[in-house]
């Protein structure tokens, strides 16, 4: 298998990780609150972080590597509340559709800060995410979910333009350091923002939570080790199409946990914007072997 495949492939099984986490995720923002969810998952993550971390006797930092942990980290902090608070208001398969438009963000951006070529496919990519999107939006209409689904809509749209930069820093972050040191600063920087509202948001969870909030700490840190591992040998233009897999985990994990169907405005939808990403993807991966042998 080539490097390169290899990268996708890696990828794509952490997306498989990530996937499982949100139904996880869900569950716990239902019972406690999205963020006491986040908090009590990232303190765990740091935990389990931090001991790889030690085990492993990975140097500190460099002063331009901690600027880029802190910058993933703030953009991390906001992605994940807006993200969750969301899920907790619509259907699991509508959320991850609406999120497929990061990677395409993702591209116009990888262009700007990474110097990536991106083709005029990509305006036709756009229109067609745009339009997938309003299809979304008109099924959501017609179901009548009520004007709690539009802000948590509104609010996972947010979190998409803020996962499409995250796209870029996992990039930028994977060239500069190795995956646990990513996951341990990932983890500590996400945690402490968090932390700020502690003493008025925080409250202490249930015993029978506890292993929810374990398992999703373990499946975030998983995740984000593949990922940063997959990251530091494909291009982030390359890699981003490993997104869509969410939607089928999705569709799955919603309809098996939460008794949630895929409506089919939200498959026309989703259609539309991965047909626009593909589009705008398609492109011959270039290896980053320079990369791997700095890691």
């Amino acid at each position: 298998m080539k490097p390169s495949t290899t990268a996708f492939a890696i990828a794509t099984l952490g997306i498989a990780l990530f996937s499982c986490m949100d139904a996880l995720m869900k569950g716990l923002t239902l019972a406690i609150g999205a963020y006491n969810t986040l908090l009590w998952r990232n303190l765990a993550g740091v935990a389990i972080s931090g001991v790889l971390f030690l085990a492993t006797r990975t140097a500190w930092p460099a002063r331009a590597v901690m600027r880029v942990h802190l910058i993933r980290g703030s953009v991390s902090a906001v992605m994940a509340v807006t993200f969750f608070w969301g899920l907790a208001r619509v259907p699991m398969a509508q959320a991850v559709a609406l999120a497929f438009i990061a990677p395409l963000i993702a591209l116009f951006l990888a262009a700007v800060l990474l110097k990536e070529h991106v083709g005029r496919a990509a305006i036709i990519a756009s229109l067609l995410a745009i339009a997938g999107v309003g299809i979304i939006l008109a099924g959501q209409a017609r179901a009548e979910l009520g004007h709690e689904a539009l802000l948590g809509t509104i609010s996972i749209l947010t979190s998409a333009v803020c996962y499409a930069y995250n796209i870029i820093l996992m990039r930028q972050q994977a060239q500069l350091a190795g995956p646990i040191e990513i996951a341990f600063f990932q983890s500590v920087i996400v945690a402490g923002i968090l932390a700020f509202a502690a003493p008025w948001l925080a409250v202490v969870p249930a015993l029978g939570h506890v292993p929810a909030i374990a398992g999703a700490a373990l499946l975030a840190v998983g995740s984000l080790l593949l990922l940063s591992w997959a990251y530091a040998r494909g291009e982030a233009s390359y890699l981003a199409p490993t997104e869509y897999t969410s939607f089928l985990w999705a569709s799955l994990l919603g309809w098996l946990v939460f008794g949630e169907t895929v409506s089919l405005f939200t498959l026309a939808g989703a259609a539309l914007i991965i047909i626009g990403c593909v589009i705008a993807a398609r492109r011959r991966p270039v290896p980053i072997s320079n990369v791997e042998a700095a890691l």
